[in-house]
Parts: structure tokens; C-alpha cells; sequence
């Protein structure tokens, strides 16, 4: 996958905290005023800052950053920082990154940790989506190097023509849908928001065979200026052969596509993980009869039709809100990355407090200290794992730095069609992938229970272990991030056949 990041040398970050003002001094308490996204940077923050410091996580213990709404109490709390420390990466919901970029005073640092550790150390991998599907999985993205984090970029329907009705949502973590597009009701409002660099998976249905066209415009907001970002057509073709439609397209048919605004060029692109970037006038997308679906009789479904109704589906493949970046920000589930992002942060508030530098190393060489001791601890305990045994079936790809780090391999999860509770072939498909993997266990995260219903049941109904891993939120029994990874790597080995 292609990188969208720019790596910074370590001297750049802090030159950049000095420019930022950073040498405010300390609160009126006497202690640095730091406010962060999650409770994972916010242990961290503790460990270096001792009586120094007061630190403060937007995300409460257990919320998952991915989707947390901010209060207005929210606001305040930026607004006071004298330190400000976000993950990134695209981790955080946009409207959380929109709060610190907007709140934070203009002579305070506000620094995005993973975007800034690889100088310290830390080794970024890219987020591999690779669901099997037999269809197209087809999303949308944003790419483009010139506008700032908090902007925002509107993909707007504004021309639909074909045989049926057509409608793109997004199902969120609790089966709801979110409606984006729908010409049953006309085009007023037919839009879709997304942040720089981002991608996001979406459902889409049509309700009669032919041939349909879409045509798209873009818009970008940054810095309070709307500017146009492009326009196109997409042809798709429904229960019908694609190559009918014209004959020198390329058809897409399978694996992982976008559809995706390029802010550099001001127009969009069909980027396919395996075609590479392709005209959006040049391909045929398949919707193919065996896409058809039933729509569900729950209520929140009625918007497309009559319940029990034929209609064809792309499905949305990933359970749940799920607009991210191309590279992994989970960075912490490697040991090795919380080490170069503890240097990072102490930099930080050596630069907002320099009276407490010599604190802030000392405690800085402690804790990396034990946390090099843990990274060791964490490898020797899941390397009893016998290593056929290494399989990570989970409700969330939180995993991947770990399974790169440590020897293992994500497997994964997916509700092939998150619109309605899976079919009974659906349930079945699950199955044989779990008997097939042989795996002793699956694994949920204990703030994200509402994804796990499905992989639970079939595990249960198969003889396997449900156990726990902790992804973005600390355990609340022992809430901090030494403890979090100790229980993940002891979990992993007691229920995979290690020696735990």
C-alpha cells in the first residue's frame, strides 16, 4: 500500500513543540496541564510525569476511540491544556481530532504520537484488509497530501439513472444503519462525509436488474473555504453480464476497491488493491445475482422496501463504523513502538516544562526500562504457543502490530453481510473457517461486545473458547498499559496451548 505519511527526523518533532510555544510554563497547581485522546497515552503521560503533571483522556476508561463524541465539557478541557497528545493515524473518530485542532490554544503543542514515532523507533505497518469475499468489496477514500487533519471532504450523489432504486449506508457496531445515499426519496442531501487520507466501508443495494449510472462530486472544507474536488460517473451492472455493458472495461468483480477522491489531482479514481489505480470511466462494477439478499423485517431496514424483498447487495464486510487510514494506528500492540513513543512524549513535556526535564528522563529511563522487560515477557509467553497454534480469529484488527511483533497470524472476522443477521450459509461459512484454522479459541474485546455476538455463538456451538483481548481500552480491573499487555500475552497462551 502506498504510504500518505511523511516521516520527521526526532530533532524536527522537537523544534516543532519550541516553535508551538512549549516552554508555557507549568499550571497554576504547579503541575503541566496535559490532555490526551486515550487512556492508553494518558497512563503513559503518569508513568513520565509523576506529581508534575495532571493528564486528562477525552476517551473515558472502556470507550473506544473510534467512535467517542465529544461533549461540550469535552471543549473546555482541550481548551485548558498546556499539552495536548493525540494517536492519529485516523484512530480517533474525526469529530475528536476536530475538537483538539479547534480548542487547543495556538501557543500550545498538539502532537500526533504515532505520526511522529518513527524517528523514536517505532516501525509503522500497513492496515491489510484481504476479506474473501465473492463479490466486490466497494468503499470510498480520500487521498491527497495538501490540507490539513480537520478537514473535510463531502462526496455528494447528484445524478442516478437505471431500471430500480439505489442506496449506499453504512451499518454501525449495533446493526443500525446510517443512510447516505437513497434515490427512493429523491437526491436532496445524498451525501457522504470523510477526513483526509481515510477510507470507510459501505453496503450498497439495488433493487432491479440493469444497468445503473452514478454520477459523484466531491467538495472539499478546510480552513472554513469550500473548494470543488472533482466529478464523475460510475457504471455498475446488476444481475446482468458486466461485459455486456461495454466491452473494453475492465470488470470489477472481486476483492478490495475504492472509489476515491484525489485531493492533488482534483478528481477521483477507482483504486483497486490488486489493479492499482484505474479510470473511473474505464470499469464496469458487478453486482452479480448471486449478491441478492432478503431485506431484513426489522424496522430500521424499511427504508429498502418491503421486508422479505429481493434486493442486490454489496455488502459492507467489516461490522460497524470502520473509516481509517492506510497504515495500522494500533502501534502500542507492539511493545517495542510504546517504548518510542514514551521518548516521544518526554521530549514533549521536557519542551512544555523545563524545569522538570531531569524528572521526566528519569522517569522516562525507568519505565522504558520495564517496558523492555515486558516486550521480552510478552515474546517468551507467546512463543509457548505451539506455533500452528499462532491463529487470531478476533471481532476488531487491532491485532496486527501484535501478530507482527511476536509470531502470529490474523485470521480475522467478518459478518459477510452486516445488514441483516447472517444466513444460515453465512453461519456455516464461519464455522468451516474456524474448524478449518483448528483454532483452540476466539477472541473479543471486552468494549467492543456488541461486534462479538455472532463469532460467540459459533464458537460456543463448535466446542471453542471465547476469551478476551484488550485492543483500545484498558482493562478496568488493572488499567494500565504494562498490565494490558501482560494480560493479553497470558490470555493469548492459556488459551491457544501455550504455557501461560
Amino acid at each position: 500500500m502506498k504510504r500518505t505519511l511523511t516521516a520527521i527526523s526526532a530533532a524536527a518533532v522537537v523544534a516543532s513543540l519550541a516553535l508551538a510555544g512549549c516552554t508555557a510554563s507549568a499550571a497554576d497547581d504547579g503541575d503541566l496541564n496535559v490532555v490526551v485522546t486515550t487512556e492508553i497515552i494518558a497512563d503513559w503521560v503518569a508513568n513520565l510525569g509523576g506529581d508534575r503533571v495532571t493528564v486528562t483522556s477525552i476517551v473515558p476508561p472502556g470507550g473506544d476511540p473510534h467512535s467517542y463524541e465529544p461533549s461540550p465539557t469535552d471543549a473546555t478541557k482541550v481548551a485548558g491544556s498546556e499539552l495536548a497528545l493525540t494517536n492519529h493515524l485516523l484512530l480517533e473518530e474525526h469529530a475528536l481530532i476536530k475538537l483538539f485542532d479547534s480548542n487547543v490554544p495556538e501557543d500550545v503543542p498538539n502532537l500526533s504520537l504515532a505520526e511522529n514515532a518513527e524517528p523514536y523507533g517505532a516501525k509503522l505497518i500497513p492496515l491489510v484488509e484481504d476479506v474473501g469475499l465473492d463479490v466486490i468489496w466497494l468503499g470510498f477514500g480520500v487521498r491527497g497530501e495538501t490540507v490539513d487533519r480537520t478537514a473535510e471532504i463531502d462526496i455528494d450523489l447528484v445524478e442516478a439513472t437505471g431500471p430500480g432504486d439505489v442506496t449506499m449506508f453504512l451499518t454501525d457496531a449495533f446493526g443500525q444503519p446510517e443512510i447516505y445515499w437513497n434515490t427512493a426519496d429523491g437526491l436532496d442531501g445524498d451525501s457522504i462525509t470523510l477526513p483526509p487520507n481515510a477510507h470507510t466501508h459501505v453496503n450498497w443495494t439495488f433493487t432491479e436488474p440493469g444497468v445503473y449510472e452514478l454520477t459523484t462530486a466531491a467538495t472539499l472544507t478546510d480552513d472554513g473555504k469550500t473548494t470543488e474536488a472533482g466529478e464523475t460517473t460510475y457504471t455498475f451492472a446488476v444481475g446482468i453480464n458486466p461485459r455486456d455493458v461495454d466491452e473494453g472495461a475492465t470488470v470489477l468483480d472481486d476483492g478490495h476497491t475504492d472509489l476515491t477522491v484525489d485531493l492533488d489531482t482534483g478528481g477521483f479514481v477507482v483504486r483497486d488493491d490488486e489493479r492499482g489505480d484505474l479510470a473511473p470511466e474505464d470499469v464496469v462494477i458487478d453486482v452479480p445475482t448471486r449478491s441478492i439478499e432478503q431485506i431484513p423485517a426489522e424496522e430500521p431496514f424499511a427504508f429498502l422496501g418491503e421486508a422479505g424483498a429481493d434486493i442486490y447487495q454489496l455488502p459492507q464486510a467489516v461490522l460497524g463504523k470502520h473509516v481509517h487510514g492506510e497504515i495500522d494506528p494500533h502501534i502500542w500492540q507492539d511493545v517495542a513502538n510504546a517504548v518510542a513513543s514514551v521518548e516521544l512524549i518526554s521530549d514533549a513535556l521536557s519542551e512544555a516544562d523545563p524545569e522538570g526535564r531531569d524528572t521526566y528522563e528519569s522517569n522516562r529511563d525507568s519505565y522504558i526500562e520495564a517496558l523492555q522487560a515486558l516486550d521480552a515477557e510478552v515474546a517468551e509467553t507467546i512463543a509457548t504457543i505451539p506455533e500452528a497454534d499462532r491463529q487470531l480469529v478476533t471481532t476488531h484488527d487491532a491485532f496486527g502490530y501484535l501478530a507482527d511483533a511476536y509470531g502470529m497470524q490474523v485470521a480475522g472476522f467478518v459478518v459477510p453481510n452486516p445488514a441483516a443477521e447472517p444466513s444460515a450459509q453465512q453461519v456455516e461459512t464461519l464455522t468451516e473457517t474456524i474448524a478449518d484454522l483448528d483454532v483452540n479459541a476466539v477472541f473479543v474485546e471486552p468494549n467492543l461486545h456488541a461486534r462479538a455476538a455472532v463469532l460467540s455463538q459459533v464458537a460456543e456451538d463448535q466446542g471453542v473458547d471465547v476469551c478476551t483481548l484488550h485492543g483500545d481500552a484498558l482493562p478496568q480491573e488493572s488499567p494500565t498499559y504494562i498490565d494490558m499487555m501482560r494480560q493479553n500475552a497470558s490470555e493469548l497462551s492459556r488459551c491457544l496451548g501455550g504455557a501461560a
